[in-house]
């Protein structure tokens, strides 16, 4: 790319709009990952086993559907709701946004999940945040491959409902996303914790002082992301391109930030 195009493409990614854009997903991780890792640190405190209770686990796959589908639909109109730096990934790789803009939504999005994760150990009196870790007869290339085929689910849902074709979905999109992820933590939370969020995993793995196997949780969703991507992109869209709008502007729930 000549630098004239790639300065143009970072002036694209510091406009009002842009900055509008990055606040938001900010705002919206920071809710999720409230919401997400708090709930994991409230079942711990009520139920003296939670990592044996099944009630343990369907609370928190219940806060992280109710709070994504809510984080999406606060930000659709305006960043195009990721609150997930494998979303902006796949997004990038497709050519929805542009690359220099991705990496501003990966920073809000990062900064958003640490801040939240310090504000919970710290409003808790120094309670143990919780990390994602993988079970005892899980390895890492399993892990792996969990953790991508649940990604792949929940970005081939944001493709789906951010579809044109779908638009008399409204509303439902996000939900429909929230309750994939929800389905996600039901089906593997006691096995990798169901993460499927790489900036979820990496604040609480930071604050939580544990990196282990943190590689898990962002080789498997961002392969997965980029695949569900790529093949929505090119398989259900591209056979059918002469009903939408030029793919520029099929950005997630809304056309969010033009980059």
């Amino acid at each position: 790319m000549a630098p004239s195009a790639l300065a143009a493409r970072f002036g694209e990614s510091v406009t009002k709009s842009a900055l509008r854009s990055y606040l938001a997903e900010f705002i919206s991780t920071f809710f999720f990952v409230i919401a997400a890792v708090g709930s994991a640190m409230s079942s711990r405190k009520m139920l003296p086993d939670a990592m044996e209770e099944p009630a343990a686990l369907v609370v928190v796959a219940v806060a992280n559907a109710f709070a994504l589908s809510s984080a999406i639909y606060i930000a659709g109109n305006i960043s195009g709701g990721h609150v997930n730096p494998a979303v902006t990934f796949a997004m990038a790789i497709g050519g929805r946004i542009s690359v220099p803009t991705a990496i501003f939504y990966w920073i809000s999005q990062m900064l958003a999940s640490i801040m939240a994760c310090v504000l919970l150990k710290g409003t808790t009196a120094g309670q143990a945040v919780p990390s994602f870790a993988i079970s005892q007869e899980m390895t890492g290339f399993g892990s792996s491959i969990l953790e991508g085929v649940l990604t792949f689910a929940l970005v081939y849902t944001v493709y789906a409902t951010g579809d044109p074709r779908n638009s008399p979905l409204g509303a439902t999109g996000p939900i429909m996303v929230g309750f994939v992820a929800g389905a996600g933590v039901l089906a593997t939370g006691p096995l990798t914790g169901g993460s499927m969020n790489p900036a979820c995993a990496f604040g609480s793995a930071l604050v939580a002082g544990s990196f282990r196997n943190q590689a898990v949780y962002w080789i498997g969703p961002l392969v997965g992301a980029m695949a569900a991507g790529l093949l929505y992109d090119n398989a259900m869209i591209a056979s059918q391109a002469q009903d939408l709008p030029p793919p520029a502007v099929i950005r997630g729930f809304s056309e969010g930030v033009r980059a």
